[in-house]
């Protein structure tokens, strides 16, 4: 990839080399258990369980962090292939532990065998419950893992095909990975041959992944390619076609996002290609049962979150909002058909409960609007939410019981096709940094959209929005909606216990499980409440589930009085909601209608409701359905296209730098403002500054132990460089370092600007930063930043070089406004004030290091790369 040689190799540095290992050694754990059982024609009892446990420690949660990392290293390939794995060996790793506990249970497999020969259901009415419960959940255990790893086989082989245009090392370990899992699938559904051509598959696996983590590591600490491998690949990603660089962009559409991490789209399409394949595995008649196949729907969801925390980090709204809403969904449907599947044991009315379930229809809505929000990406976006908009559509209680299972199957097999297409698009496309799979243009250009939308743009409009204070409200108000729409029904559920069982998994897992994680992401945001408001619902939600489980286990009086004072507290808490809620009439609204909501789950845990709760549910629901529309469309054109309401109260006009700080702040508009922040620094303290991109942490270059305090400021990793930042390129000059012509000629053409250049070190960089030559930087190479600022510049000629990196822990969004900074005042000596950023993302960094032969993109940011190689050539010819 561009720049896996040089400077960016120390960033965190190779994760390549535990996600190499962990598939590896999760290979060799399957070996001994396939030599085992293919041995003695049985799987190993009690060391079955050991081993999985393995699997799931180290190929999932080792495998997981090695994915997480590479995101970090804007790794897209590696990301997505290692958190897809990770879901691959943690469902693999649960599917042996079924086995295992099967194995244990030798009166449990003659009494499977048998039922799998008489396909009897009087043999279960003999049984026990719990009995009969396990062993119909046994029933298709083969099955269920067959549906999992044939959409892996595929996303193999596309991983495999993907990474041969990155290195000649990957291909070898993803491409024996395809053929394990093929062969895996054969012994599940043949004879035991196929175990030993697997084993040998897997031991070619542990070789190939020795050879490329030793290679990685080497390269990591060397910082060259001493053994081959990396760096060369199979073949020319360009040679898959053309690229299109006219049509997808056509429509005026300009989005900068924060590119500091890889792209999680090809990861969101990843997972919504496998939990498709295995539902439509099952709505065909395939499986049996859903007990092992919602194991492997629930871990893909989770690897689905992550593809939706990392398009958050990116500050992207849009994507955020999708795979969260999707992994909501996979989840919900998963648990809800592993209820189903359970109570065909105790009732022939299979299905009777899902009629009442109408959270679907909240589905229905929330996929409608992200066919709106897609209108202003390309054309695979709007098709892949609109064969989402269908998948809905086949799930909702009006569809007969005769034909839902086909409807839901055939929605869920065309959904899977076009996720995986995205999957091989999103790829390829973000490895060339070129549209070279078709994606098709945009669909409505951003004017029109607005336009069609109410929105009327005016001069000087000043109502623009900050995309991370807004990244994750959408998912919040789709959470709240469906958890509320799915509460609707709680007075039949008296009538019809079953009922019950399916209502737990839409209330619990939106309202509680994912709003947590949602909480999490407002945390990170950057938000005036933080996540106050989303925690509290989470609570609500979870204790209502609670409140209706233990009525139907018919608990004591006294436990419903618990439930009482609960209530009571929500009440009073929720009343606090309301007055910190008044900036905004949408989220006003909610938090009103959840205290009518309370106030009758008050009179419920007395049994004293007097009237149905529907009607105040199905507002809410309402509510949130705009409040997820207007916030992702606000979101994704960082202004108020959809009004979400004037605040009811107007706030003092009241300048912030009146307000009582943690640290000293300063205005960048006073020259005692400056000359107060240059004195800190010049005494060893870290301040942040405003750059021409984002707000930035200062250290100066006179005070080595000032850099080192930056580490700890930020959570920042001991081998993570830190660059430096000075006033102009006449002030590198003076310091006579020994660059070519042509460095000389670039840097003059990008300086002053968005633009970072990795050169050489060298004895001319002890002139300009003195004793800190050693705390910037790498061993051999250093970052060097000119902003095109003018406080910025004002300050670095009175300070000298600063050491600078951006002001924001390490993980979190970059800050673009002060406010943003000054949240860290406990930690830092003052913060020079300047409003908001020009730029939303950092500086394009580019590698300088072999500029007489190439120069590569190490990290776009707010310069495209297309404008710099476009410098780079001019200079050069």
């Amino acid at each position: 990839m561009a720049g896996s040689d040089g400077f960016p190799a120390s960033f965190y540095g190779e994760p390549g080399v535990l996600g190499m290992l962990s598939n590896g050694i999760s290979a060799f754990l399957v070996l001994l258990q396939n030599f085992h059982t293919a041995h003695n024609g049985k799987a190993p009892v009690g060391v079955e369980n050991i081993l999985a446990v393995h699997l799931i420690l180290i190929g999932g949660v080792c495998q997981l962090v090695a994915g997480l990392l590479s995101f970090r290293k804007y790794d897209h390939l590696s990301g997505t292939a290692f958190i897809g794995y990770a879901a691959l060996w943690g469902s693999y790793g649960a599917t042996r532990i079924y086995y295992g506990a099967l194995s244990e249970n030798p009166n449990m497999t003659s009494t499977t065998d048998q039922m799998l020969s008489n396909s009897s259901l009087n043999m279960m009415s003999n049984m026990s419950l719990n009995d009969s419960r396990q062993c119909y959940l046994c029933l298709s255990i083969e099955e269920s893992a067959i549906a999992g790893l044939v959409p892996y086989i595929l996303l193999s082989f596309l991983l495999a095909f993907c990474s041969a245009t990155v290195n000649y090392i990957m291909p070898f370990v993803f491409g024996a990975i395809t053929g394990t899992l093929i062969f895996e699938a054969v012994a599940l559904a043949a004879d035991s041959w196929a175990l030993i051509v697997s084993g040998v598959l897997e031991l070619l696996i542990l070789m190939f992944a020795i050879y490329g983590s030793a290679a990685l590591l080497i390269k990591g600490l060397t910082q060259r390619l001493a053994l081959k491998g990396f760096g060369t690949p199979l073949f020319n990603v360009l040679l898959l076609g053309t690229p299109n660089t006219g049509k997808a962009q056509s429509g005026g559409q300009e989005k900068k996002k924060n590119t500091k991490y890889a792209e999680p789209m090809a990861l969101g399409y990843f997972c919504d290609s496998i939990a498709p394949f295995i539902f439509a595995f099952y709505s065909f008649g395939y499986m049996k049962s859903f007990g092992l196949g919602v194991a492997w729907v629930s871990i893909i969801s989770v690897a689905q979150l992550f593809s939706s925390y990392y398009a958050h980090l990116r500050q992207d709204c849009y994507h955020t909002t999708k795979f969260g809403f999707h992994a909501t969904y996979w989840l919900i449907k998963a648990w809800d058909e592993f209820v189903v599947s359970v109570l065909i044991v105790e009732e022939s009315k299979v299905v009777s409960g899902r009629e009442a379930m109408v959270g679907d229809w909240f589905f229905v809505a929330a996929a409608l609007v992200l066919c709106v929000g897609s209108l202003n990406m390309d054309v695979l976006e709007l098709i892949h939410n609109l064969f989402f908009v269908l998948l809905t559509i086949s799930t909702i209680p009006q569809i007969p019981l005769q034909g839902y299972y086909i409807f839901f199957g055939v929605a869920c097999s065309l959904f899977t096709a076009v996720s995986i297409y995205g999957t091989f698009t999103r790829l390829i496309n973000t490895i060339a940094e070129k549209s070279l799979i078709p994606v098709g243009p945009q669909p409505v250009s951003s004017e029109k959209l607005k336009t069609a939308l109410g929105c009327r743009s005016k001069h000087g409009d000043q109502d623009v929005l900050s995309q991370t204070d807004q990244t994750s409200d959408a998912l919040f108000y789709l959470l709240n909606g469906v958890a509320a729409l799915s509460a609707l029904h709680s007075r039949k559920m008296s009538l019809n216990p079953s009922l019950l069982h399916l209502t737990i998994p839409w209330v619990l897992i939106s309202g509680a499980i994912i709003q947590a994680y949602v909480s999490r992401l407002q945390v990170t945001g950057g938000g005036r409440f933080g996540s106050v408001i989303s925690s509290i619902y989470m609570v609500v939600w979870a204790t209502w589930t609670w409140f209706r489980f233990a009525n139907q286990l018919q608990f004591s009086t006294e436990a419903d009085y618990g439930f009482t004072a609960g209530a009571i507290a929500f009440l009073v808490i929720n009343a606090f909601l309301i007055l910190i809620a008044y900036r905004n009439l949408v989220l006003l609204f909610l938090t009103t209608l959840m205290e009518v909501v309370l106030v009758c789950f008050l009179l419920s845990t007395l049994h004293k409701l007097p009237y149905e709760l529907e009607a105040m549910l199905a507002l809410v629901s309402l509510i949130c359905i705009y409040g997820t529309l207007a916030s992702l469309i606000n979101c994704i054109f960082s202004t108020r296209v959809l009004p979400m309401g004037p605040p009811i109260f107007k706030e003092k006009n009241k300048s912030e730098l009146d307000q009582e700080t943690p640290c000293p702040v300063a205005s960048s508009r006073h020259t005692s403002g400056l000359l107060r922040i240059a004195g800190l620094l010049d005494e060893g303290g870290v301040c942040g500054i405003p750059t021409d991109t984002v707000y930035a942490l200062a250290a100066s270059c006179k005070n080595p132990q000032a850099i080192e305090k930056i580490y700890n400021i930020k959570d920042r990793p001991a081998e993570k460089p830190i660059c430096i930042c000075i006033s102009s390129v006449e002030q590198l000059v003076a310091a006579k370092p020994p660059f070519s012509p042509l460095l000389w000629e670039f840097m003059r053409n990008v300086y002053p600007g968005g633009i970072s250049c990795i050169v050489s070190k060298g004895d001319w960089l002890f002139q300009l930063v003195g004793a800190a030559y050693d705390r910037v930087g790498t061993r051999d190479s250093i970052m060097i930043r000119v902003p095109d600022h003018t406080v910025t510049c004002h300050l670095c000629d009175m300070t000298g070089p600063l050491a600078i990196t951006s002001a924001n822990p390490s993980g979190e969004p970059d800050s673009t406004h002060h406010s943003m900074v000054i949240r860290l005042g406990h930690k830092i000596q003052g913060v020079l004030c300047d409003g908001g950023s020009n730029e939303v993302v950092a500086s394009t960094v580019v590698n300088c290091l072999r500029i007489d032969e190439i120069i590569s993109i190490v990290r776009e940011g707010c310069v495209p790369a297309a404008r710099v190689h476009q410098i780079f050539d001019k200079v050069r010819s």
